[in-house]
């Protein structure tokens, strides 16, 4: 593979330290765009307000009618974590706000495929619901609209993606990516959504008396934002201010304890500190223990471990969880050897004038609900969009995408499909990521169009691979700035946690785990030893000095709290 070089992030200059941040911790948040006080303070009230998505007013109308009449509301999710967050927010705060009887569904991804599809909508009426709101789903759904509609079923569709060229004839949408929607932060996850369709809501009724004339106690919204920030950091939506809020927020609750019993379980599960949690940790163990529900099983064990009250049921749900987890991984594992192997017959592809611009891979055996994860790390290996593709029950088969920065995945798929619309079947998705479904017969034809679609848009930036990093350490952190750095600000995707580069002496390594390279590294700048591993790197290194990208991490061993690098990279060279 050719060798990465590194790029640095530019601070703005004469940045002032924030009020109870360290000068490295300021350095950072201003590389990353923050310029005031606000930003950094991350309150509440820094909120935007509900009433600025579009269709808003419609939405509260049904829900009040629905509530006020004891109509049957029935929640319709999606199956990842975002999904699974969304779906038990609504069913929770609505059964808290004096609704009667509300429920969800769920669908089979293996069954029913994405979103209030006709057949969805057909099991749906067997519960016979008077409204269903879609959550984290809903905007491509026009054929399920339509028929629940027909089928007297009134229809509130809460999502985020980007809409197609026509819009549902739905009661009501709330949707930041809607046409004419001036919400600023486009970038809100479904549970985000979900969130504010509720604290609408909440106004509503308490302006009308109905908590009062209910005798219910006004629920509070920030019991729940515990949920929110989840949802919105599994789904790897842009960390935006509004977005960072909800997640700071939703952490301060979960690390005094005030979350749902089956977040508590997960986190004692995984191992991971209660009073130190961060947004890693609801992305890399909480995210993948949800998400493997939904991609081998049924996400309704997810669901159901958010609702439960109870700590013995939340710990049982945990456990279970955390055996897909593992399961998914193995499946994983062998899914990934496999793509390794295609990728070692087509040697050529390590040379990155031949690599294409956007790679398709497909393997008869693969697992549907598996090739996003494999997307992902074919994606970090050669920096280029992925989609991996695995055939389903017919002649379907159904792709999952993952992008680079300088492509819009959804929008290059809707360019394909509007100048080939005879090729794809079904898609929708994000910036970053998407899925799809073609004919079996039709792969080859759409792999040549992704490849060419992918070229044109990228011109020569395709060739080239970087790596962004905050630079050199200046001076040698202590333990509590290294827990501030973790813990003081949200990170993620559209704020990345910080990743330092600095030159290295290997002064011992060895292979631990089966799979991960620990190592004794002398830093040549600071002129100090530090503890380091990186995972996943299978290999001892010949080079014993070289150039290394870093995050600083606080190891827990014994009892003891050491500082240790995280490498993400090895073997860089910088930018000239």
């Amino acid at each position: 593979m050719p060798q990465t070089l590194i790029k640095r992030r530019p601070v703005p200059e004469n940045s002032p330290a924030f009020a109870g941040a360290s000068l490295l911790l300021s350095r950072l948040c201003h590389a990353r765009g923050m310029q005031s006080e606000g930003d950094f303070e991350l309150s509440l009230s820094g909120l935007l307000p509900p009433d600025r998505l579009a269709g808003m007013d419609k939405a509260l109308a049904l829900l009040e009618e629905a509530m006020r009449t004891g109509q049957h509301i029935l929640i319709v999710g999606d199956f990842d974590a975002d999904g699974a967050t969304s779906s038990a927010l609504m069913v929770l705060a609505l059964k808290s706000m004096g609704a009667g009887l509300v429920s969800y569904l769920v669908p089979n991804r293996f069954e029913y495929g994405y979103g209030l599809t006709p057949a969805i909508v057909e099991l749906a009426a067997d519960k016979s619901p008077g409204l269903i709101i879609t959550v984290d789903n809903g905007i491509s759904s026009n054929e399920g609209v339509a028929l629940a509609r027909n089928l007297g079923i009134r229809v509130l569709i809460t999502d985020h993606h980007l809409p197609g060229s026509e819009l549902p004839a739905a009661d009501a949408i709330v949707n930041p990516n809607q046409p004419d929607c001036d919400f600023p932060e486009k970038s809100i996850a479904g549970v985000g959504v979900a969130f504010y369709v509720l604290s609408a809501l909440r106004r509503v009724l308490r302006e009308k008396n109905w908590f009062e004339s209910q005798g219910i106690t006004e629920p509070r919204m920030a019991d729940w934002l515990d949920l929110v920030a989840l949802g919105t950091v599994a789904d790897v939506v842009s960390l935006d201010t509004n977005n960072r809020i909800m997640v700071q927020e939703g952490l301060r609750r979960i690390r005094t304890g005030r979350t749902r019993p089956g977040i508590k379980a997960m986190l004692q599960i995984a191992g991971c500190s209660m009073s130190e949690v961060s947004s890693m940790d609801l992305a890399f163990q909480l995210a993948p223990r949800l998400n493997a529900a939904g991609r081998l099983d049924d996400m309704s064990l997810g669901i159901e471990c958010l609702l439960t009250e109870d700590e013995t049921m939340a710990q049982d749900y945990g456990i279970r969880l955390d055996r897909l987890n593992k399961e998914r991984k193995e499946i994983e594992k062998q899914m990934k050897d496999q793509a390794e192997d295609f990728l070692d017959l087509n040697a050529s592809w390590l040379d990155e004038a031949n690599l294409p611009a956007g790679i398709c891979l497909y393997h008869d055996d693969w697992h549907q609900g598996v090739v996003g994860i494999l997307a992902s790390r074919i994606r970090e290996r050669l920096n280029r969009p992925v989609i991996a593709f695995a055939r389903t029950e017919g002649r379907e088969i159904k792709g999952s995408a993952r992008s680079v920065p300088e492509i819009h995945i959804r929008d290059l798929l809707d360019n394909i499909a509007a100048r080939h619309p005879d090729v794809l079947n079904r898609f929708g998705g994000h910036a970053m990521a998407a899925g799809l479904s073609l004919e079996a017969s039709k792969y080859e034809r759409f792999k040549s169009l992704f490849e060419t679609s992918v070229q044109s848009a990228l011109g020569s930036d395709a060739r080239e691979r970087v790596l962004l990093t905050d630079g050199e350490l200046e001076e040698e952190p202590d333990l509590e700035e290294v827990r501030a750095l973790l813990l003081s600000v949200p990170w993620g995707q559209g704020f990345p946690e910080p990743v330092f580069d600095g030159e290295f002496e290997i002064l011992s390594q060895t292979i631990v785990g089966g799979n991960h390279l620990k190592m004794r590294l002398k830093d040549e700048k600071l002129d100090r030893v530090w503890d380091a591993i990186a995972f996943n790197q299978g290999e001892l290194q010949e080079k014993k000095k070289q150039r290394m990208a870093f995050r600083l991490d606080i190891n827990h061993y014994n009892g003891m709290e050491t500082i240790q690098l995280l490498i993400q990279a090895m073997n860089l060279e910088l930018c000239k």
